[in-house]
């Protein structure tokens, strides 16, 4: 770590990041493992793209995490009709003292954590609107640029059913997103808990607050200055490269999906109260890192194969 961050206790940091994940598990059963990649996205100052389908509490799961660390949050539910002002915001004219003015009126995007529900249900522009801000962390608006809040985090969903009416994301687009999660089923015993949960129990079980949007920031900071050993990192970006050589596969990984991968390793060493990044953190990262940068040739479309499996294979090899 540098002289910056001398003073900072370190050790606390990673102490309430562990409580954020006990506060969050009051109210989402089971799904360790897309809590801890949802938090190592935030922590990497990235956003994700989740892929779920319907009734499996992704807007708990997300505002939840909001609530615990102090952040403001806002929720976008995409349509065909929906305009990129409607996310963004737009002018408007506002009467004082018996003379107008145009005021900037902020759209939903103005927030710490924002759940853009069903992306692919929005037209192209906007959703080119949206992807913007996410790249930039601002909006331009009638010549004049507003920053967007920091820390900042976007989560898109997307349902994999249901596709009539909907507006896919070009694979080019999808790249911008850091991590894509996908959200399964919950097993039989943790369906069982979630019924008693929120069927017999509180409609919203209350949580702490135990990390402020301050402290956030700091980590990010950290995050960034967790040091990753030569061959490590080396071993990362050969496992990147080796996706665009991989059987099956028609156009592998950018030197985007390199960065991703190394980022959000140190994020998952952080997490997991380490300063250092070993392997596990990478091959625990690659496919949410990689399944939406890679596409995949005909033959394996036919056979049934998906990104994840290649990614798994390639694992296997460099493990």
């Amino acid at each position: 770590m540098s002289e910056t961050n001398i003073d900072v206790d370190i050790d606390a940091l990673q102490g309430r990041l562990a409580r954020v994940r006990e506060e969050v598990s009051k109210r989402i059963i089971g799904q360790k493992a897309i809590v801890e990649q949802l938090l190592v996205c935030i922590l990497a100052d990235g956003n994700a793209l989740l892929e779920s389908n319907p009734g499996l509490g992704k807007t708990t799961m997300i505002r939840t995490v909001a609530d615990v660390t102090d952040l403001d949050f806002s929720r976008v539910q995409n349509t065909p009709d929906l305009m990129p002002s409607d996310i963004t915001g737009t002018e408007i004219i506002r009467e004082a003292g018996g003379e107008r003015e145009f005021v900037f009126e902020r759209g939903p995007i103005f927030a710490n954590v924002v759940l853009a529900d069903e992306i692919n249900r929005a037209t192209p522009k906007t959703q080119a609107a949206l992807l913007e801000a996410m790249q930039e962390k601002q909006v331009t608006a009638a010549g004049e640029t507003y920053d967007l809040p920091r820390p900042f985090f976007v989560l898109a969903t997307q349902n994999p059913v249901d596709q009539e009416g909907t507006y896919p994301l070009p694979e080019a687009q999808t790249d911008r997103f850091l991590l894509k999660l996908v959200l399964d089923y919950p097993s039989a015993a943790e369906e069982r808990d979630i019924v008693t949960l929120y069927a017999e129990g509180e409609s919203v079980p209350p949580v702490d607050r135990v990390l402020t949007r301050d402290e956030l920031s700091t980590i990010q900071s950290l995050v960034r200055e967790v040091p990753v050993a030569d061959d490590v990192r080396d071993q990362a970006i050969e496992l990147v490269r080796a996706t665009r050589t991989a059987d099956n596969v028609d156009f592998g990984a950018s030197p985007r999906a390199s960065m991703g991968l190394i980022q959000t390793a140190k994020a998952r060493a952080f997490l997991q109260g380490r300063n250092y990044v070993s392997w596990d953190d990478v091959a625990a990262m690659a496919r949410p890192v990689l399944r939406h940068r890679i596409l995949l040739d005909f033959r394996a479309e036919r056979e049934g194969m998906s990104t994840d499996d290649v990614i798994d294979n390639l694992l296997t090899a460099y493990t």
